[in-house]
């Protein structure tokens, strides 16, 4: 009969370990985040996280991830909408659920993250500054896109209308943080639109 190994590590599920990681980084902010709230809600020790996962730098990206991939996967699809006017309308909807979803944090990690910083958080304000003006480009993109093909008017700003849509967002995940309905959100992205420029 083989001894059991000493000091084997404690064996995880690595994909649930991320997602717990990526709730306290939502609810508390990156800087809110201790090592000890990370690992006692991932159910892991610090080595076993640092092995896994590497730095809080590397699990704040990794988790940031996650949510780009998860809660957030609704700006990709909305990108696909046939017309600018439905790119904005999906965008601006997603938005309005991701910030509201039952049994999540309100708002958005990408807003929230890094709101109110000090020095050690200054790396989490520059990741998600650059995660916001990611998304912001791919709607800029789109927008061009849509003058090119007529679907806005041709003396549409693409880049302005991007950023007009992404602050509405943003704007959003801000009240939603605050306690707002979802009900009351989705008035003020149908709002929004309104004043879309017509083709």
């Amino acid at each position: 009969m083989e001894k059991a190994q000493i000091g084997r590590p404690r064996e995880f599920d690595a994909e649930e370990a991320l997602q717990k990681a990526m709730v306290v980084f939502w609810e508390q902010g990156y800087e809110g985040a201790s090592l000890a709230d990370l690992t006692e809600r991932m159910g892991i020790s610090r080595k076993s996280m640092y092995a896994a996962f590497g730095n809080k730098e590397e699990l704040f990206r990794k988790a940031l991830q996650r949510y780009t991939d998860g809660t957030a996967s609704y700006a990709a699809k909305a990108l696909a909408a046939a017309t600018a006017r439905e790119v904005a309308e999906a965008f601006l909807a997603g938005s309005v659920r991701a910030n509201t979803q039952p049994g999540c944090p309100a708002g958005c990690l990408g807003v929230q993250g890094a709101l109110a910083v000090g020095e050690t958080g200054r790396i989490a304000r520059d990741i998600l500054a650059d995660w916001r003006a990611w998304g912001q480009g791919l709607l800029r993109d789109r927008f061009q896109r849509a003058v090119q093909e007529g679907d806005l008017p041709a003396g549409a700003d693409p880049d302005l209308i991007s950023r007009y849509v992404m602050t509405i967002a943003n704007g959003m995940a801000v009240q939603a943080a605050g306690g707002a309905a979802r009900e009351d959100l989705q008035r003020v992205a149908d709002a929004a639109l309104r004043s879309w420029p017509p083709a």
